[in-house]
């Protein structure tokens, strides 16, 4: 179906001529296409006159129900769906999605989340920053300081109390920084370097039922166990030396966190992570989880394919610094 052009952008945007009830896309970029998708639409108001004597016109931000027989319906993001005659559209175009609440969450908040991955988790609080230590994970996730925010020590204050608490436990310093942060700083300052040579870790969050949906399909193996522990379980498939895949997952109210997703090296590329994640997904669903996340190296290619099939995003990335071993 032929189409009208989009006009310039120094042109002025005229009213459409009214048109049939599923004809082709007006000068205002509006149409059949935009059925479910977010708009703004600027619409005349009959029978009133705008401030300088002219038409009123009105805005509407919204999700376009339907375009048929001479009549967009939009559903605002509060009340009900409003019936606009096509003809009465003078201007619109889509927007892009209202970005999502977990979205809107800082890193630290977002890190906080995910301590619930470790149980047995020992933290403390010196200003802004949390120590964190596992007496049976040796991950770095939970043997680091979240140093993520600032807090309100003096920074000299606070940079000893991370180093005696890690000492007094036997461990190695080791931060959690955002890249370019004022805490990573006072950290590289102090000549603490990469902890290792690994990327830096990607923090990703989706939707539980967008992520089941993308697995909706996917077969469960004959040797698929789920063991639970409170909000805590593991999925296998197979156990002791033929375990093929597992895979953790642990809740904080309708949240849920993901780790240790994690294929035999013969078993690999045969969708068995895919399974895990199913076999996971599923148990987040039905003990009421709505915002999955997890973390991965940024340079585990299959891994990030992986779960950006499953709709997970990129919520922030951050690094690992430790106190140089001499």
């Amino acid at each position: 179906m032929p189409t009208t052009p989009e006009p310039h952008p120094d042109h002025d945007v005229s009213p459409p001529v009214d048109s049939a009830a599923d004809g082709p896309v007006g000068a205002h970029g509006l149409g059949p296409h935009v059925v479910g998708r977010r708009v703004v639409v600027r619409r005349l108001v009959r029978g009133e006159v705008g401030p300088t004597g002219g038409p009123a016109m009105t805005d509407l931000l919204g999700t376009c129900l339907s375009w048929a027989d001479g009549v967009c319906v939009v559903q605002p993001e509060t009340g009900t769906p409003v019936a606009i005659a096509t003809r009465d559209i003078v201007s619109g175009k889509p927007v892009p999605p209202r970005p999502s609440p977990r979205l809107r969450l800082s890193p630290a908040q977002a890190q906080h989340r995910a301590m619930t991955l470790f149980p047995d988790l020992e933290t403390e609080q010196v200003g802004g920053w949390t120590l964190r230590h596992s007496p049976t994970h040796d991950a770095r996730r939970a043997n680091s300081v979240l140093a993520m925010s600032p807090g309100d020590l003096p920074v000299e204050a606070s940079y000893e109390a991370v180093v005696g608490f890690y000492e007094a436990r036997g461990r190695r310093p080791i931060a959690a920084v955002l890249p370019g942060t004022a805490e990573e700083a006072v950290f590289v300052e102090r000549g603490w370097v990469p902890e290792s040579g690994d990327a830096e870790t990607v923090f990703e969050l989706s939707g539980v039922a967008v992520a089941r949906r993308a697995v909706a399909t996917v077969p469960e193996p004959d040797d698929l166990v789920v063991e639970e522990d409170g909000d805590l379980a593991v999925v296998r498939l197979g156990s002791g030396e033929g375990e093929r895949a597992s895979g953790v997952a642990a809740l904080d109210g309708d949240w849920v966190g993901y780790r240790g997703i994690v294929v035999a090296p013969e078993h690999r590329r045969r969708g068995l992570g895919l399974a895990v994640m199913a076999a996971l997904l599923g148990w987040s669903a039905q003990r009421g989880a709505t915002t999955a996340y997890l973390q991965v190296l940024g340079d585990n290619a299959p891994a990030l394919a992986l779960y950006e099939r499953l709709g997970f995003v990129e919520h922030h990335h951050y690094r690992y610094l430790a106190a140089p071993l001499d």
